[in-house]
């Protein structure tokens, strides 16, 4: 009898949040205007430390093979 309880309780909770969703939409999100300076922006000046992570990569993309 307790599991028919749960699933009662279940389905109205979910039928709430159906309802709850469809009458109460969110609003909008609204932009900060002035995040943006310009719009020739220099993306590199975003960071705040200047040194930025250096990957070294071993790059293969035009070796080919001289077996056929």
């Amino acid at each position: 009898m307790r599991s028919h309880h749960l699933i009662a309780i279940a389905i109205a909770f979910a039928a709430g949040f159906g309802v709850n969703q469809l009458f109460f939409s969110p609003s909008p999100a609204k932009a900060n205007i002035d995040a943006v300076q310009s719009a020739s922006m220099d993306a590199s000046k975003m960071r705040v430390d200047t040194e930025l992570p250096v990957h070294k990569m071993h790059d293969m993309t035009f070796v080919f093979s001289e077996a056929h």
